[in-house]
């Protein structure tokens, strides 16, 4: 096997993402300040920037503020302020408003933006390659290297041109090491290196479990005359019954609306299918009445942190640090975490350009750990700290009540005088026998879709000649297990059609259809006997988002 090059840095950066980016800029910002050199790289999955980052969004612009105040003057893609906030309970046919009055204020989207946090992440890029940083689209980072003394000393990218059976193809190029005095993780929520790493450092072992949702998005143009820019819209209720969640419709620039739909990974039905509830929930006259006549662009899903303050695991071990989704940052009634991912990555940066100064290297960064828990971010979290737990165990109806007693109590100075627990989401799920299974109505073509003709518009694309990445460490347990007990899960819960089962000589087994991954994450998190792991595909596979 030929050797890996190796390149020396004074910061790597996995994840170009916002955290990552802010993090880069901070270092570069500290560096000239300081009148120093200072060496920054970013390795993305994506072809480019942006191409795999997925949100609602609604950002609030507090980091973006400390971290470049001029940004107005910067020709920003931040150019739709919010102006219109609406949260509506659906029933079957009806919705019915829920007071603004009756939020918390810090619920308020005042002085927030919706636009496409791709787009957000392209612009922050080329801030951060002004100042100097290089980035790298297209390169994975598969592997976490250590140091003899067990620190991290960088990561390896993935090697290019390996066929589905190990071998190497004529194209063949080993993946290259990147080496840095300090590494920092922003792979977004439930990254494969992440989780190695806090198996390895035991970095949950005094956290709460995280516990995630599954965010499935499409963006549509509409038709000019049902269209109000900056008005946003998040409802709850129907379509789910045994589960909780639900949906948001922003209308952004360009005559285009951004909507979709939040299931939390802790439902318990496995006939549930966060898809097709998304599928549903467009068919609601309320939200059928603004994709009426317009047309879908673009599609994709991913998994989101919803552990909020009690799940953040410890963030610092020799060598590296986690930042952004990475360790979970989403405040979940705010339904944002792209301003608490930046400010992660700039304190991370901060702690990191001190070390570097005073010539350390390969420690590990607990100033950074200190700075965030005594941040704006963890006085943001802790106050809706209950929300999620309230709302998980007393369903969506009474935890939501329940939930905004307590958020207005904390917004007095009081509120529960305990933090409650979490339970990993691959635990929930009820056996068949015990479940009901849930007809889910045909896709129209027009306002509803099937996940195939979905999956073609997410711009989804990988080598299918290449290993599969998502991985199985017993190749049985999907019959025997899943299949027998639960009637195959992975086949309802995946938004992208990737696990199917088929017969074969009247025997069952799992098809994995890889190639339709869009990277979400959700199998690796739901799958009941987490049997199934999801690593790093060839670098600049995946979907490719061009304005999500």
């Amino acid at each position: 096997m030929s050797e890996r090059e190796s390149m020396p840095y004074d910061v790597v950066i996995v994840g170009a993402g916002p955290a990552g980016l802010a993090a880069s800029i901070r270092l570069k910002q500290l560096a000239n300040a300081a009148g120093r050199e200072l060496s920054v790289c970013i390795l993305e999955k994506g072809s480019e920037v942006g191409a795999h980052i997925l949100s609602g969004a609604v950002v609030d612009p507090r980091a973006l503020d400390e971290l470049l105040p001029d940004w107005k003057d910067l020709d920003s893609p931040l150019k739709v302020p919010v102006t219109r906030n609406e949260h509506w309970v659906l029933t079957g046919t009806k919705k019915y408003s829920f007071p603004h009055a009756l939020m918390p204020p810090f619920m308020s989207n005042k002085g927030t933006y919706t636009l496409s946090l791709g787009n957000l992440c392209r612009w922050l890029a080329g801030q951060a390659e002004a100042l100097g940083v290089e980035i790298f689209p297209g390169f994975a980072a598969a592997e976490v290297l250590f140091n003899e003394d067990g620190s991290v000393r960088g990561v390896a990218t993935g090697d290019l041109g390996v066929a589905r059976d190990g071998t190497h193809k004529p194209e063949y190029q080993p993946g290259m090491e990147l080496h840095g005095r300090y590494t920092l993780f922003a792979e977004g929520a439930r990254g494969h290196l992440t989780k190695e790493l806090m198996r390895i450092f035991s970095l949950t072992r005094e956290s709460q479990p995280q516990v995630y949702g599954i965010g499935l998005k499409e963006l549509w143009d509409v038709d000019p005359a049902k269209h109000e820019p900056g008005r946003v819209i998040h409802t709850q209720g129907w379509p789910l019954a045994d589960a909780w969640g639900g949906g948001f419709l922003y209308h952004q620039e360009n005559n285009q609306v951004a909507l979709g739909f939040v299931v939390a990974l802790n439902y318990r039905n496995p006939y549930l299918n966060p898809f097709e509830e998304f599928q549903r929930w467009k068919q609601h006259p309320s939200i059928r009445q603004f994709l009426e006549g317009g047309r879908r662009v673009s599609y994709g899903a991913r998994a989101i942190n919803e552990g909020g303050y009690q799940a953040i695991p410890k963030l610092v071990f020799p060598g590296g640090a986690l930042i952004g989704c990475s360790a979970g940052f989403v405040n979940v009634p705010r339904i944002k975490g792209s301003h608490t991912a930046m400010k992660s990555g700039m304190l991370a940066a901060e702690a990191a350009f001190a070390a570097i100064a005073a010539d350390r290297a390969g420690d590990t960064l607990e100033d950074y750990d200190s700075a965030l828990h005594g941040s704006w971010i963890a006085e943001e979290l802790k106050k809706v700290r209950n929300v999620e737990p309230l709302v998980a165990k007393w369903g969506g109806t009474t935890g939501t009540l329940l939930a905004g007693m307590d958020m207005w109590m904390r917004q007095l100075g009081i509120g529960l005088p305990f933090t409650m627990k979490h339970h990993p989401d691959h635990q929930s799920l009820w056996r068949k026998d015990l479940a009901r299974p849930i007809d889910y109505p045909k896709p129209d073509g027009i306002i509803s879709f099937d996940r195939l003709s979905s999956v073609f518009v997410s711009n989804t694309n990988h080598e299918e000649d290449q290993p599969v990445h998502l991985t199985l460490k017993d190749a049985a347990i999907p019959v025997e297990v899943n299949l027998a007990l639960y009637d195959g899960p992975e086949q309802r819960y995946c938004p992208a059609g990737v696990y199917e089962f088929v017969e074969e000589g009247g025997q069952k087994r799992l098809q994995i259809n890889a190639q339709n991954c869009v990277h979400c994450k959700t199998c690796d998190i739901k799958d009941p006997t987490q049997n199934i792991n999801w690593v790093v595909p060839e670098g600049g596979g995946g979907p490719n988002y061009p304005n999500m």
